[in-house]
């Protein structure tokens, strides 16, 4: 693991440069892309043949139901168990954000409804990259669900040359009550999503995280079906003030470079002292842990605790840690990141499972305008408008002169009609 100290005046762009900008991939995925699009079946099952290795025919693509209870069966008890809480987690937070609707009666007589609806079906990528993800099925068709969605497809990359999906994956699908399942990974796997083909039905949103091959494709179809976003490398920010558990605070930087080694880990603190014993217990926790790749850490020294949390608003993290006696007070101060873990037992990595606050979070700096995901990427409003003919009249009045003031007098006329 490359490590960096920078002083009092780093900044989040020094610190963001840290992680090289991707490969494009525009252009091989827009070729996808249009395959499937053209080809349906036939050419999703070539490209994960090409690309993954993996013989799928097309009467193959579509995974049997009795194949998800199986899986279940099959599973490690623990793990299942471990499942079934987090589906358990995730759901609970998802319902709870969900709130009844409420007309507005306005002044001229207008009452306007605001409806939020599920959309009818929703799309689950399911990566299948150094491992199976069954964590990024719970934390999307959970939520899926929740929010009310007629029916959820994952699609999943074959994780054997026979063209099998995970067992760990299937399993979460049957858990969280999937209705389809695919044997297709990658930027195949999202255009047949978009567009669908013989086999596979389009949705209307997809969701889920991925490499920069399905990012890319989920920015190509974006128009023709909603996403929850664009998501990169994963990144952890540390804020401490000094009193807490250095070697702690490794593990969970570590526990964060286990991602891939374009994953940004940063810590931050007004103590250089903490920021040394950080250093050394990484290298020294380093050594025995094969699973971290070589991400770049970033141990940073700013002036005051306040001005480290200032510094975490402008990275804008996909996690923020927050450690110390300051740490509840800190955590109102903050305003841009995926999600915000308070207090020394608050890892990351409880949030990656079990917590029921969702991993599938903006990342890049996008949490300064960007939400992880929630029912709200699964639903949209829509207003239902009523009113009199009496109401009709004072809007009309009002309305009239502004539609002729634009230069469309049918507008107009099409109002005072009404009056």
């Amino acid at each position: 693991m490359r490590q960096y100290d920078f002083g009092p005046s780093a900044t989040a762009a020094e610190i963001r440069a840290l992680t090289p900008e991707p490969r494009s991939v525009e252009d091989g995925v827009r070729e996808i892309v249009d395959r499937v699009r053209a080809g349906g079946d036939k050419a999703v099952c070539e490209l994960t043949a090409e690309i993954d290795g993996a013989i799928v025919t097309p009467g193959r693509l579509r995974v049997e139901l009795d194949a998800l209870t199986a899986a279940v069966e099959s599973l490690d008890t623990a793990v299942a168990d471990g499942l079934r809480a987090a589906i358990a987690n995730v759901t609970a937070v998802a319902e709870a954000q969900l709130h009844e609707r409420k007309a507005t009666e306005l002044p001229d007589g207008q009452v306007v409804d605001v409806e939020e609806l599920a959309v009818r079906r929703a799309g689950v990528y399911a990566p299948a990259g150094r491992a199976a993800y069954p964590s990024s099925v719970v934390m999307a068709a959970a939520t899926a669900r929740a929010a009310g969605v007629d029916q959820i497809a994952v699609c999943a990359g074959p994780s054997s040359p026979d063209g099998e999906i995970a067992p760990a994956i299937l399993a979460a699908c049957s858990l969280c009550g999937v209705d389809e399942v695919y044997r297709a990974g990658g930027a195949q796997a999202i255009a047949a999503l978009a567009y669908g083909t013989e086999t596979v039905a389009p949705v209307d949103v997809i969701a889920g995280p991925g490499g920069p091959w399905v990012q890319e494709a989920k920015r190509q179809v974006f128009g023709v079906v909603g996403i929850d976003g664009i998501a990169g490398p994963s990144e952890l920010v540390i804020v401490s003030d000094g009193d807490a558990d250095a070697a702690l605070l490794a593990l969970d930087l570590l526990a964060q470079a286990e991602h891939g080694p374009d994953s940004l880990v940063v810590a931050i603190s007004q103590d250089p002292d903490m920021l040394e014993l950080i250093s050394v217990a990484v290298q020294r926790l380093v050594a025995d842990r094969p699973s971290v790749q070589d991400a770049p850490l970033a141990l940073v020294h700013s002036e005051t605790i306040q001005d480290a949390v200032a510094l975490a608003d402008e990275i804008a993290p996909e996690h923020l840690q927050l450690v110390g006696p300051l740490a509840e007070e800190l955590a109102g101060r903050v305003r841009a990141a995926g999600c915000v873990f308070v207090g020394p037992a608050a890892a990351t990595a409880f949030g990656d499972y079990v917590t029921g606050s969702n991993h599938i979070l903006p990342t890049g700096g996008a949490a300064r305008f960007q939400s992880a995901v929630s029912p709200a990427t699964f639903r949209r409003r829509m207003a239902r408008v009523s009113f009199s003919s009496d109401a009709a009249a004072r809007l009309a009045a009002k309305g009239a002169p502004l539609a002729r003031a634009e230069g469309f007098p049918v507008h107009a006329e099409s109002m005072e009609r009404r009056a």
